[in-house]
Formats: structure tokens, sequence, C-alpha cells
């Protein structure tokens, strides 16, 4: 496993998140969104987008696996693309296929600094946060 964290994003759809999201909470990760809230707000036929963005290592739990933290930019149902964050371990990331092109990683990344976090999303929508 690597801990050099790889400058790239890579794209994943509605279910591959949700496997993504069940193992970061299986390990107890921190970032992450509740599996059922994806699940109700994602756009199901959506492509979602992980740029990784730190080493995660946690010291004070030694039993729990380097991650890395990736910025996700989310399709919701109302269509709109919100970002937040969620832990992925440096092999499942690396499995991820890569099948995108620099201009296209560029634009996500761009529109990840656009976009609104899910705190907000959920403040203006009125949406309960599940857990």
């Amino acid at each position: 496993m690597t801990s050099t964290l790889p400058r790239t994003v890579r794209a994943v759809d509605t279910a591959h998140l949700l496997d993504l999201a069940q193992e970061a909470a299986m390990h107890g990760f921190s970032q992450r969104l509740p599996v059922d809230w994806l699940r109700e707000h994602l756009a199901a036929e959506a492509t979602h987008y992980l740029f990784p963005t730190l080493v995660q290592r946690l010291t004070h739990r030694p039993e729990t696996p380097l991650q890395w933290r990736c910025r996700q930019l989310l399709t919701v149902s109302t269509g709109e693309q919100i970002w937040g964050l969620l832990d992925v371990l440096p092999d499942t990331f690396d499995k991820i296929p890569e099948a995108l092109d620099t201009a296209s990683k560029k634009d996500i990344v761009s529109r990840i600094e656009r976009a609104v976090k899910v705190r907000e999303w959920m403040e203006r929508m009125g949406v309960e946060a599940s857990s």
C-alpha cells in the first residue's frame, strides 16, 4: 500500500460510491456521509468524482489503516453538484479505473472549488443528517 497521494481525479457511479461509503463506515473513518443519506439524496444514474487531497494517519487509533482524504463532487437528486469529504483506503482508490483525460480532471477540480458544501446544501434544502 502506497502512502504517496496521487494527483488525479477518479469517476465512480452511485453504486460504487455507496460501496466506498460502506467501506469507510466499516473502518470507522471520520470523513464520510452515511450510506443511507447518500442512497436517499444522490442522483441514481449520476457520476461522482473523488480527488485525493490529504494522507490521513490516525496516530491515536493505530489499528485504523492509513487513508486518503478525498474531496468528492456529488450529483444529488435535484441535479446540483455539491462537495464533501470521503476517507478512502489507498488500495481501494487505486482499483478505481483511470477514465478521465487531463482537461476533464482540471474541470472537475474547478467545479469542486465552486460547488456548495454538503452541509450548506442540506441547510438550504431543509434536509436532516442521518446517522
